[in-house]
């Protein structure tokens, strides 16, 4: 039969563990009691690998302030490895033999002229170019903080400070370690541009129109989009005169350029719609039940391809009458520079410097507006060959004219049947009338027997006078700036250098970089029903110069064939305008604000009180009959 021997375990009444070796007088009676060999060993590891520690120890982080050792364990996991803990149990290192302990590197080392190249010592090879990006970048960072602290220091705003972005997300287009997405992507400055008009809080929000989502078909309000074409086109006025336009202009090119000149004895009247008084009679004898003018009408319905915020007034009438209107102090008919450019023009911020200040997005603007300007009369011929049509110019005062002469535009008031009962009264302009100089192949098959070649003869046949539309681009470079970043070879094209041998390059690059401007040119053109658009090329003849330009030349181009090639379709431009009434004949009578969010491709609608806006006019009134009355005393 087994027995079962109990082992030996002693007794100690006065303190955790074994007692002492004097204390244990019985374990050599015993004859379970250990053997004396194993007393004097010490209690320590002796490989660096074993890791003891007591079996209840109470004392440890784990338990420390608290009992919960569950708790104790996430709070202490961090320092679980610590080399401090249970140090008396740990292997001891002689001083004198860590003394002479060196780590050595066993890791293989890439020789010189190895595959993948590099420097001798496997040291990597990093580009000057590199070298110099990162130390820009370094300077940004400084130069941003300090900023910030002055900023903060003077009370300004952050939400009013540029913001550094990236070019392109990760593992984006164009994306790479040194490309110009992904990790290796360069920075650019991201303005968070105001409202062109502040929203107040006693104004009304009526809806929120996602532009992106609008384009794709995937907005809530798609399902009110009607893309069809006008059921009719009416003509019911023609008001101004037309010039002919001089055909030398064909010809010019960067080789022989041709100086603009300033129109100064020409008045340009950009009259919003209410204060037309052909609109006005039209609309009293009920000819249509809304009205616009062309401008207006083009960017509504180009809106999707805008940047810069904008606003525009509808005032909706007892009788259901919409009129589209322009705030008087607003930049509406200031034409934009780059606005849909990777690089747009920034802002002038605190640089003082004078090459900086006429390359600021607000003194392009208005460079490229007298621009415009000074091109279509400029192209145009003498009075000679003017055209009187049956109504005069209607914004132009014959007795107050002090020496001025309106400038050759034509306007043509055009009725739109948009079915649903809306029909659209727009006054569109015409800028001059060219000759539809159509080439015509005359050569005359050779006759049998004879060895001459065909010879291939084309003359140019006049079919009549066109309505034509003048419009002018003008060069930017993003280096005209003195602190621009170096352009990515690629991303600009020198006008002088490209416009005679490669055009398409030339118009390809301005329909990106000025995709929401062409486009409005060339809705403007088609509602006006103009057979050509002639568009010049203007750039400066010294970049620091803001003041002399020459034109380079001169393209001419059929609207519908011009809106194909920059994927501009007729009917989405109808649906969206179709859109912007419908939404608004749904709403009572009063006065509505349509706004393009600043930051976002969102256009918000606001009903605003009726006296909205009207501040402004009353104290320019007041200003005006101040100056009048110190001009009578």
């Amino acid at each position: 039969m087994a027995t079962f021997n109990v082992p030996y375990v002693t007794s100690n009444s006065s303190s955790w563990g074994p007692p002492a070796k004097e204390d244990d007088s019985s374990s050599s009676s015993s004859t379970n009691a250990p053997v004396s060999r194993f007393e004097d060993l010490p209690y320590a590891p002796f490989g660096r690998s074993d890791r003891l520690g007591r079996c209840a120890d109470f004392t440890t982080q784990s338990f420390a302030r608290t009992g919960d050792a569950t708790a104790g364990y996430f709070r202490g996991r961090t320092t679980r490895n610590d080399a401090n803990k249970n140090l008396e149990f740990q292997y001891k290192v002689d001083s004198e033999e860590a003394k002479e302990f060196q780590l050595v590197d066993s890791s293989n080392v890439r020789a010189a002229g190895a595959q993948g190249g590099g420097p001798p010592g496997g040291k990597r090879f990093v580009p000057q170019a590199r070298k110099r990006a990162q130390n820009a970048a370094r300077l940004r960072q400084l130069n941003a903080r300090r900023d910030n602290q002055n900023n903060n220091a003077a009370g300004v705003g952050r939400f009013n400070q540029p913001q550094r972005t990236r070019a392109g997300g990760r593992g984006g287009r164009g994306g790479g370690r040194g490309g110009f997405g992904g990790r290796g992507g360069q920075w650019r400055d991201r303005i968070d541009r105001q409202a062109s008009v502040s929203v107040r809080p006693d104004w009304r929000r009526v809806e929120d129109i996602d532009l992106g989502k609008l384009s794709k078909g995937t907005s809530p309000l798609s399902n009110l989009v009607d893309n069809s074409s006008p059921k009719g086109v009416e003509d019911l006025a023609f008001a101004g005169f037309l010039d002919q336009y001089n055909d030398q202009y064909d010809k010019v090119s960067t080789r022989t350029p041709a100086p603009l000149k300033r129109v100064e004895t020409k008045e340009f009247y950009p009259v919003t719609t209410t204060d037309d008084p052909v609109i006005e009679k039209l609309a009293i004898e009920g000819k249509g039940t809304v009205f616009a003018t062309d401008a207006i009408l083009a960017h509504l319905m180009t809106c999707p391809r805008s940047i810069y915020p904008w606003d525009i007034v509808v005032q909706k009438l007892p009788t259901g009458a919409l009129f589209f209107d322009k705030r008087d102090a607003s930049q509406f008919d200031y034409l934009t520079v780059h606005e849909t450019s990777n690089t747009p023009p920034a802002p002038l911020g605190n640089r003082d410097n004078e090459e900086d200040q006429i390359n600021t997005p607000e003194r392009l603007s208005l460079e490229a507006t007298m621009i415009n300007q000074n091109f279509t009369q400029q192209i145009l011929r003498s009075q000679k060959h003017r055209s009187n049509f049956d109504l005069p110019n209607p914004f132009w005062d014959e007795e107050d004219n002090d020496g001025m002469e309106p400038a050759s535009v034509a306007y043509r008031y055009r009725k739109f049947d948009l079915g649903d009962g809306v029909q659209l009264v727009a006054r569109t302009e015409l800028h001059g009338l060219a000759k539809d100089n159509k080439k015509v192949d005359t050569s005359k098959i050779a006759l049998p027997g004879k060895k001459k070649k065909k010879k291939q003869v084309e003359v140019e046949e006049e079919q009549g006078d066109q309505y034509m539309t003048a419009y002018a681009l003008n060069e930017y470079d993003p280096s005209y700036a003195s602190n621009a970043p170096p352009a990515r070879p690629g991303t600009t094209i020198n006008w002088r250098e490209k416009l005679d041998n490669q055009p398409g390059a030339v118009l390809a690059s301005e329909m990106k970089n000025n995709s929401f401007k062409l486009a409005k040119w060339t809705a403007q053109s088609m509602l006006a029903g103009a057979s050509q658009m002639k568009i010049g090329f203007v750039s400066r003849i010294n970049p620091k110069n803001a003041y002399e330009h020459t034109v380079l030349a001169t393209q001419t181009y059929r609207p519908a064939d011009f809106a194909s090639q920059m994927t501009l379709e007729m009917g989405s431009m109808w649906g969206i305008f179709r859109l912007f009434v419908k939404l608004l004949s749904d709403q009572p009578e009063g006065k509505y604000v349509i706004m393009r969010d600043p930051n976002r491709a969102i256009v918000r609608i606001y009903g605003v009180p009726m006296e909205t806006f009207e501040e402004s006019d009353e104290e320019s009134e007041e200003e005006e009959e101040d100056e009048e009355g110190a001009a009578e005393e």
